[in-house]
């Protein structure tokens, strides 16, 4: 499966910048007489691209895999110090090699054209003296997966993860969860200050980046970085009051019945996550290996080839899915381009939402297989709001086959409701991030204290009215902390919620005619970047729109399907 190369040798090692810069310098100095020479040159230019990005994506994976290795994070860092800034300048050579190609009108338009735009960009935005700002954001930012990595808390003699500690959230005896909720949160609050100064450490380089590239905030600026071309950062504020509007009423009614169901005079943090009729957490599956082998047969009922791609990335040891200490946190699923097989990673322990996870990468991954045969680098590498369009809609899609998790009927209804809910609480949550980031930047020179304010004005905001975090203020001030794209992918994060919305509408036309559903899904899926996001999105079968009453349908049809469980 692995792509043959035609222009870096198939045994090539890099062990230092000397060994790329032949390549490099091959795809500066030739001469394009031709169009045919200009694809040529465009394609080899993509392989290299695809070797050096796969090169550092196993560095990168190795590290997470094991944040207490320091021979991985040295292996890391020397990509990111020694690799990096050396593409990042022949980059901008190579783009302004081709802006200036004088073969570049005679390239098919509906084929390049969605790359060249891209192009054009990345030249707009260029600036040299940025080269060894985002080094150095790249080396910090990884400081917060080392922190986030080594937190563990102690309960009942077994030193555990924090996320195999949330499990016990679950639990029927309300002690239990509110035990295990402290315990989190005073390991957490020990990293306060740590983490405060990274992210203050972060904002001051970011705001450089962005004022190097002639803008006056980071906001701006990644809304340009991050290539949204389809919308406008108004259309994303309209899209938080949209979500304020029509989710936010349904989450606090979810939750006020939830409390009455469990008799509480309040509804405290700790209570969110165990059954409202106290039934005993769902327990999906035992360890990873048990994951991987019903997410097959899941994925195999949705469409078999679906499977297939799953059982070649086991075949492959293309999975990390087991909790353990010294493993970053969170979950990803890694796209390969020169191995055409992605990478999972995630840190199950056992309970719903890593379920949940697994189908979420697993719709990431079926995306890699899907897009893999596109010629150029340029069309693979997707747009946040295409990307997490396949893995959201992938939740909802194989929801429809749970029953290959949980034999037991009302195990399986509590999972479907369990995962619905979620669906409606996380969109809050997106526009809380997402709001919170376009503040923090807006304000780039704030102290720690002011970062606070800023966050419980969005989390009173966008949170839910009913839960009571009296005698918790101080946990929720710094909620934030948690949530790793605000540390290493700023700004990557509104993409999930406009994906939701997609997601809910793929589900919507799969339960009216699964078979059409899924050819448009797949239809979408390999074009990879190809077309703008809004003709991707119509030849998913559904809309590129987040106006409030688009929002407030899907939102009906989402209610009417959690009434039904």
């Amino acid at each position: 499966m692995k792509i043959k190369r035609n222009f870096i040798p198939q045994d090539f090692i890099l062990k230092n910048k000397a060994d790329i810069l032949p390549f490099l310098k091959d795809l500066k100095e030739r001469e394009i007489n031709s169009v045919e020479d200009l694809k040529n040159w465009w394609a080899d230019k993509s392989e290299a691209e695809a070797f050096l990005e796969e090169d550092m994506a196993w560095r990168y994976i190795k590290m997470t895999c094991n944040t207490e290795d320091e021979k991985l994070a040295e292996d890391f860092n020397f990509f990111v110090t020694e690799i990096e800034p050396l593409v990042s300048e022949y980059a901008d050579i190579f783009d302004e090699k081709l802006l200036e190609c004088s073969f570049l009108n005679e390239l098919d338009k509906e084929t390049y054209d969605i790359a060249l735009r891209k192009v054009k960009r990345s030249k707009e935005l260029f600036r040299k003296e940025n080269i060894p700002l985002f080094s150095e954001l790249q080396q910090k930012e990884r400081e917060f997966g080392s922190i986030s990595g080594a937190m563990t808390v102690t309960y009942k003699g077994e030193e555990m993860t924090l996320q195999k500690a949330g499990n016990f959230l679950k639990d029927t005896d309300r002690r239990v969860r509110k035990e295990i909720f402290e315990l989190i949160h005073e390991r957490r609050i020990q990293d306060v200050e740590k983490l405060d100064a990274l992210l203050s450490y972060l904002i001051e380089k970011r705001q450089k980046v962005a004022e190097n590239a002639g803008f006056d905030n980071y906001r701006d600026y990644m809304h340009q970085a991050l290539k949204r071309f389809d919308y406008s950062i108004d259309d994303v504020i309209s899209f938080h009051n949209s979500i304020k509007e029509t989710f936010l009423p349904l989450v606090n009614d979810i939750d006020e019945k939830r409390k009455q169901k469990l008799a509480f005079d309040t509804l405290k943090p700790y209570d969110t996550a165990v059954d409202p009729d106290l039934k005993p957490a769902l327990k999906p599956f035992k360890d990873g290996n048990e994951l991987i082998d019903k997410a097959i047969e899941v994925f195999t009922k949705v469409r078999p080839q679906y499977g297939e791609y799953l059982k070649i990335m086991k075949e492959n040891s293309y999975l990390d899915l087991n909790s353990r200490k010294g493993k970053a946190p969170g979950g990803y699923n890694y796209p390969l381009y020169e191995s055409n097989i992605p990478f999972i990673f995630m840190n199950a322990t056992g309970n719903q939402r890593d379920l949940e996870t697994m189908m979420h990468e697993g719709g990431h991954a079926v995306h890699s297989f899907l897009s893999s045969n596109l010629e150029l680098v340029d069309f693979k590498e997707l747009p946040s709001e295409v990307a997490e369009l396949a893995s959201m809609s992938m939740e909802l899609i194989s929801s429809e086959y749970w029953d290959v998790f949980y034999d037991n009927e009302d195990d399986l209804k509590r999972a479907k409701r369990t995962h619905l809910e979620g669906v409606l609480n996380v969109l809050p949550w997106i526009a809380t991030v997402d709001k919170f980031q376009q503040l923090l930047y807006l304000a780039p020179h704030h102290t720690a204290e002011e970062r606070k304010d800023i966050w419980m004005q969005v989390i009173n905001e966008f949170g839910s009215s009913v839960v009571d975090w009296s005698a918790y203020e101080r946990y929720r001030s710094v909620l934030w902390q948690k949530q790793m794209h605000i540390f290493e992918v700023p700004f990557y994060y509104i993409e999930y919620g406009i994906a939701q919305l997609g997601a809910v509408a793929i589900w919507r036309n799969f339960k009216n005619n699964p078979e059409k559903a899924l050819d448009d899904y797949e239809n979408a899926l390999k074009l990879g970047y190809s077309k703008p996001i809004p003709e991707i999105y119509k030849t998913a079968g559904i809309e590129f729109n987040f106006s409030k009453e688009y929002i407030a349908e899907l939102m009906r049809f989402v209610k009417q399907e959690l009434e039904k469980l």
